[in-house]
């Protein structure tokens, strides 16, 4: 006999067209990428709903007014755009000061979509900032609400490094896993964490790796992105991409560094940051010059994602010293370009990285060990003709379009169960007739 439960999730989940809120209220998608909190959520937001978009659903991304320039309404396509709403003052605001305002950012929420006649058929917020609002939207609208963290509170509390999170995010984080309709994690060791840290249901969670552009990220021959650089080409160039939070273990990878002193021509290009005044980059740039490898390191600040191509084909390797990631999405970037990756045991790495063939995950991540993984692959070069098309479709099935498929699946599968568990108690089989 056939179970009532999967014939509504066949007749729900046809959808021709979503309408889904997207909320990112602290980091605007469309910000500039490698500054204090724009970093990988904004890629995957941006890259997601552009996605989404071209396959015909409608997506509005709502997010809190950053710099009042900005009109209200940026179109990423002709379905999917970025919707500016006023909370707290302009400009950049910490993370945690935003959270007094998520009342008015709701009030400019229902004044928009009451103006503009607006309706959504499910809400997917972003970062715990953003599930506050989407728990109020979950209940206004009666919508079913899927949740992605992009990190938990809990989980960078654990690595005791950098500021500890407040009491109120994990308290919201956890009443998020409580109440939401479906929790979207990057990895399976996300998903763990999830259960360990929050009690998260199993079922409730779903994994969905992030995905890179492979049309944007394509190898560049190495000799001419060099030359392009300026770098020599007998230069040995380790490459790191992100920004300067310490979580992203930029001074594990200075400290590796000091081992390395042997190796001839070794540069590090450092890419990311807030510019040469901010506190971190004063940081670094004393922590080099006290370790004595200054005239090793390249800080190029920020740079346009369209740039970064180059940087990742001229490279030898690229090199994520994190303490803690929820995915890692330069390596996918990196890998896209044919460059192999060095990183600690944080994210996906174990899952995007061939061990010896596109990289190295190392397991002791001390800067020694780190060091001794840098070296092993600068000392036993793979072979450009062999290995930069190896290394590129070994990541091929994270295609941004491999990953909205699955998210469109998730989507509807959540919109079913929602719709199912609404349905009237005593509607028998007649009612799908």
């Amino acid at each position: 006999m056939t179970n009532i439960r999967e014939i509504w999730k066949e007749k729900a989940g046809k959808a021709k067209q979503l309408k889904i809120a997207m909320f990112s209220i602290h980091s605007c998608p469309v910000g500039e990428l490698g500054t204090k909190d724009t970093g990988g959520m904004n890629v995957y937001i941006q890259e997601l709903a552009g996605q989404l978009g071209n396959r015909g659903h409608r997506i509005d991304i709502y997010t809190r007014v950053h710099d009042p320039n900005d009109p209200q309404v940026i179109h990423l396509n002709d379905n999917a755009r970025v919707i500016h709403l006023k909370a707290g003052k302009n400009g950049h605001m910490h993370k945690l000061s935003i959270y007094p305002y998520l009342d008015d950012f709701t009030g400019a929420l229902k004044d928009f979509v009451t103006r503009n006649g607006l309706q959504y058929d499910l809400i997917h917020s972003h970062y715990w900032l953003s599930g506050q609002v989407g728990r109020w939207a979950q209940s206004r609208w009666d919508a079913p609400h899927m949740v992605m963290f992009h990190t938990l509170g809990a989980v960078k509390n654990s690595t005791g490094v950098g500021k500890k999170e407040p009491l109120l995010r994990i308290k919201t984080e956890r009443q998020l896993v409580k109440h939401c309709h479906r929790i979207i994690a990057a990895t399976e060791r996300e998903k763990t964490e999830l259960s360990q840290f929050y009690g998260a249901e199993a079922e409730k969670i779903n994994v969905v790796p992030c995905g890179v552009n492979m049309d944007l990220f394509r190898p560049v021959k190495k000799a001419y992105a060099r030359r392009h650089l300026g770098f020599d080409d007998k230069e040995h160039i380790i490459l790191y991409v992100g920004r300067f939070a310490a979580l992203k273990g930029i001074d594990r990878l200075l400290k590796a560094m000091t081992h390395l002193r042997h190796l001839q021509n070794l540069k590090l290009v450092i890419i990311g940051g807030d510019g040469d005044t901010a506190p971190e980059f004063i940081e670094f740039q004393r922590m080099s010059s006290k370790l004595g490898i200054h005239d090793r390191i390249m800080f190029t600040g920020r740079l346009e994602q369209d740039e970064l191509p180059q940087y990742y084909s001229a490279a030898d390797l690229l090199a994520v010293p994190s303490y803690h990631e929820s995915f890692g999405l330069v390596a996918l970037e990196a890998l896209a370009c044919g460059t192999p990756v060095i990183a600690t045991e944080v994210g996906a790495m174990d899952s995007v990285i061939c061990e010896g063939k596109t990289g190295s995950v190392v397991a002791d991540s001390r800067p020694p060990a780190f060091a001794r993984g840098i070296r092993d692959f600068i000392s036993n070069p793979l072979s450009e003709t062999e290995s930069v098309d190896s290394i590129r479709n070994s990541v091929r099935r994270f295609n941004w379009s491999n990953i909205a498929k699955a998210m469109i699946e998730e989507y509807e599968s959540m919109l079913a169960d929602f719709n199912f568990s609404n349905m009237p108690k005593t509607s028998s089989k007649a009612a799908f007739i």
